[in-house]
């Protein structure tokens, strides 16, 4: 199994962070996680994550910082996530890949069912 690059978007707004949950259909379906998707070959990180959240949540994001990556393994995917802060842009989030989304209070975040990855950056936010 190829060891993919995957960025996320820890958006924050005031006291609150966006997590969206995954289509029922794709792996790990209806658990929640903060947004984003595979890097392709042409793209560094940033690049990626914008086209990224575009793409799902038509929204423009600014990029603040990268938090942290991790490494997740599992019998379908094998990924080192990339972590990084941001805040909205321009737009209106609209759906296009997830269920649902919701912004919550960190101290929330935990009530959600997250993907096993997001669970472990919790206390890096």
């Amino acid at each position: 199994m190829k060891v993919i690059n995957v960025v996320a978007a820890v958006i924050k707004k005031e006291n609150l962070y966006l997590i969206a949950q995954r289509n029922h259909k794709k792996h790990l379906g209806l658990k929640w996680e903060f947004p984003g998707g595979k890097v392709e070959n042409n793209e560094n990180f940033q690049d990626a994550l914008i086209r990224e959240i575009i793409e799902e949540l038509s929204v423009k994001i600014n990029i603040e910082k990268k938090i942290t990556k991790k490494n997740y393994k599992d019998k379908k995917i094998d990924a080192i996530i990339h972590y990084f802060l941001c805040t909205l842009g321009e737009g209106i989030i609209k759906l296009t890949e997830h269920e649902d989304f919701s912004w919550v209070e960190k101290k929330n975040l935990y009530k959600f069912n997250l993907v096993p990855g997001d669970k472990k950056i919790l206390p890096l936010i």
